[in-house]
């Protein structure tokens, strides 16, 4: 017999909270190096063609997103996971043997498309798995799992570009990570549709008209915490593309750089063991609100100080922003809607958030050529500010 519940199904939960530490390895594995690695390798220093490689991962992990929403229930959660890690088994090869930026940005490409599949899937199957109760929870130990992994690659990935250069040894992790995946999924990971059934028998969530829609822009709630979702995703963008670049023209070495780009993500990975529990127990508006304005506030801090003791310390405040809201998005989505409807709400909510990459790289990378990197940063800082303020006047209390 199905059971709910995060007690009740703690072995399957753990596999997946594994499974999430791989899939966010697999972004670490740029989180330090790309900048460096576009200059040595293909003599790239411009911030809009470095940057060029997150908006394909932005729009094609936004994209991916959404059809995991629209084909989860279709095609099997576990399906489209396995398909994730398949997806994600060349990129460290492209990397290594790439003749042009080009193949970089291809690579990405793929990167987004595992992303959207192996993410989405380790979510949605967590929030099946333990039903309405501790979903923060759940949330917090999925998105810990996985921002933890991001900053203990990218900090890795540093230490070993600065031992023995950025091409080839820091990409051998990556091929690690996509096999110990595969593997583990493949073998021991079991699809979860059968608890969605068991939950909807008693769930009375009213059903949305229109789920794009609803989710993007007309319901109060969901389009409030969709568009912060958009922005932090858009401040975390600039972060990945131009603050190495800050940190190199500073003359910051690479397992420096490193560690400051490590701290922010493992802050915010092991910050949300904390906060999951959190969004169970306090209003998620104040949360979201809370959390969108220390990112934003940190985020303006980064133009104007360049001492190494203040750089971490601004990151650590970033990541302890990011931390207050990215398992209480996903959970508060959870909470607004059908579990029928759940998987492609979260695709909908996914898609805007991982949008923001793009559109954060974009912004950003013409800004620092426009204007300098300082005011890139600044104008990023202010639009996550102002992200909160929608928060806190229009998602209801």
């Amino acid at each position: 017999m199905i059971k709910l519940g995060l007690k009740e199904n703690w072995r399957q939960f753990s596999l997946l909270v594994l499974v999430n530490a791989f899939v966010g390895g697999m972004v670490g594995l740029e989180r330090t190096i790309i900048p460096e690695f576009a200059a040595q390798q293909f003599g790239l220093t411009s911030a809009s063609a470095v940057t060029s490689f997150i908006i394909a991962f932005g729009i094609t992990k936004a994209i991916a997103n959404y059809y995991y929403g629209r084909f989860a229930d279709k095609v099997g959660r576990k399906n489209l996971l396995i398909l994730g890690w398949l997806i994600a088994l060349p990129i460290p090869f492209v990397l290594i043997y790439a003749p042009s930026w080009n193949w970089v940005v291809f690579a990405n490409v793929l990167l987004g498309i595992s992303q959207g599949l192996t993410w989405s899937s380790t979510v949605v199957m967590k929030i099946d798995l333990v039903g309405p109760k501790n979903r923060g929870f759940a949330m917090g130990l999925n998105e810990f799992s996985g921002y933890f992994a991001v900053g203990v690659v990218a900090f890795a990935t540093g230490l070993v570009a600065n031992a023995y250069g950025v091409n080839p040894y820091p990409f051998y992790i990556g091929i690690a990570l996509s096999l110990a995946g595969l593997l583990i999924t493949v073998i021991w990971v079991r699809d979860t549709r059968g608890h969605v059934v068991q939950e909807a028998i008693d769930d009375n969530t009213r059903h949305l008209e229109h789920l794009f829609l609803d989710t993007s822009f007309r319901h109060r709630a969901l389009s409030s915490i969709t568009q912060a979702g958009f922005v932090n995703n858009l401040n975390d963008a600039m972060i990945w593309g131009l603050l190495p670049v800050l940190l190199f023209s500073m003359e910051y070495n690479a397992s420096e750089v490193g560690l400051v780009a490590a701290i922010y993500p493992a802050v915010w990975g092991i910050g949300q063991l904390g906060t999951g529990r959190l969004a169970d127990i306090i209003q998620k508006k104040r949360l979201l609100f809370w959390g969108m304005l220390a990112q934003g506030l940190a985020i303006m801090g980064l133009s104007q100080f360049t001492d190494m003791p203040a750089l971490i310390a601004i990151s650590v405040i970033l990541g302890a922003g990011t931390a207050l809201v990215y398992p209480t998005f996903l959970s508060a989505i959870a909470d607004a809607t059908h579990p029928d409807q759940r998987a492609g709400s979260i695709g909908i909510f996914r898609f805007w958030r991982d949008l923001g990459y793009a559109a954060g790289a974009l912004i950003s990378g013409v800004a620092a050529v426009l204007f300098g990197v300082e005011y890139a940063i600044l104008l990023i800082g202010l639009i996550t500010i102002l992200s909160s303020l929608i928060v806190k006047l229009r998602m209801p209390e």
